[in-house]
């Protein structure tokens, strides 16, 4: 008998990846203690498990996964290869009508950037307030993309227009947005890709008593803070058009004490799942609002229509970096972005994107 911890660490899949097939009855264990809920799995179950782990990373549905199992259990082998085969040429079509699609687009962008009058390289230096620099910093920092295939999304964006600086972060899964007030500047709209360490090398310069300057030189950007000064290269790419995406259907707002509801996520019911985009497991909290107006972390098997899925350890970051006792938390459909905003300023807040749940 392997405990669930065993069975994770020799099977590749991750615990809370073994509760959702067990809930979702594709890998049940033999034996599950009454007392407790800690499952065990039989020695047959590894080689179940690790077929499920390829069958995922595959892209195999689930549905189709339940059969493969009972029949490769039942030595038939007919129908796993009958299974294995429809899903190849399901992925086979797939791949030749994106294959076309992409052709299309890449054609479209190229006519795109053909047409786009190259801009004009100037100097641009302006004054921004330390204090609200280091907050609006601090609270788009844990939605920086990781990914290395995704550079682009690799730093924050300075979005400078007016007399205002928005920073802004995305890793496609969240986002957030946060603005400081600026000095000085009177030109056009400009935005930068400032690189990850360099922002953060940015806000290790701010204090409440520093006065700042930003210089943007072309592909350059500079901050100094009193005598001490951080540069380096912007990131050579486009930042999504964050405005776009931040306009969201109207959803009901209700103000959240952050350190009960903190502690009511982190204590309450999650279910496992993965990401649809990457395969990649994680932990869910269910939410609702209640009959009184309040958000309640749900229960399994509480699946009411207005119910939003969302990654607990990215609800936990937001709540984090709202850096607030009160929060407004924007609920709307199932399939929009949660929101999380600061009852004072409409222009900080993060947005989660939902998490489906399996039927």
């Amino acid at each position: 008998m392997r405990s669930i911890g065993e069975m994770a660490r020799d099977s590749g899949l991750s615990a809370s990846a073994l509760r959702f097939y067990d809930g979702a009855g594709v890998l049940v264990p033999v034996r599950v203690d009454p007392a407790s809920g800690y499952r065990w799995y039989g020695p047959e179950q590894l080689e179940e498990s690790r077929l499920l782990a390829r069958l995922r990373r595959a892209g195999m549905p689930l549905a189709d996964i339940r059969l493969v199992l009972a029949g490769w259990a039942s030595t038939d082998t007919e129908l796993v290869r009958s299974l294995l085969q429809a899903h190849l040429l399901r992925l086979e079509r797939g791949l030749s009508d994106a294959r076309s699609e992409f052709s299309t687009v890449r054609a479209l962008l190229e006519r795109r950037e053909n047409s786009m009058t190259p801009s004009v390289t100037t100097t641009s230096r302006f004054a921004v307030s330390a204090p609200e620099l280091a907050a609006a910093l601090d609270s788009v920092r844990f939605a920086v993309s990781t990914d290395p295939e995704l550079t682009a999304l690799g730093g924050v964006l300075f979005d400078i227009e007016g007399e205002a600086l928005r920073v802004v972060a995305t890793d496609r899964y969240r986002m957030a947005v946060a603005r400081a007030d600026t000095t000085g500047y009177g030109g056009p709209r400009m935005q930068v890709i400032v690189p990850a360490p360099l922002a953060d090398a940015m806000r290790a310069l701010l204090s409440d008593d520093v006065s700042v300057q930003l210089t943007v030189d072309g592909d350059r950007v500079a901050l100094e803070a009193g005598d001490h000064q951080t540069a380096g290269q912007c990131l050579d790419h486009e930042f999504p058009d964050y405005r776009r995406l931040v306009r969201l259907p109207a959803g009901r707002r209700v103000p959240i004490d952050v350190t009960a509801f903190r502690t009511a996520v982190e204590s309450g019911p999650v279910r496992a799942a993965e990401r649809t985009q990457d395969g990649v497991a994680c932990d869910l909290s269910v939410l609702k609002v209640t009959g009184e107006g309040a958000v309640s972390v749900c229960e399994d098997g509480d699946d009411d229509q207005g119910c939003v899925a969302v990654n607990r350890e990215f609800l936990l970051h937001a709540l984090a970096a709202g850096a607030r006792d009160q929060l407004i938390l924007e609920l709307g459909a199932p399939t929009a972005p949660l929101a999380i905003r600061r009852p004072e300023d409409e222009d900080a807040f993060s947005l989660l994107m939902p998490v489906r749940l399996e039927s």
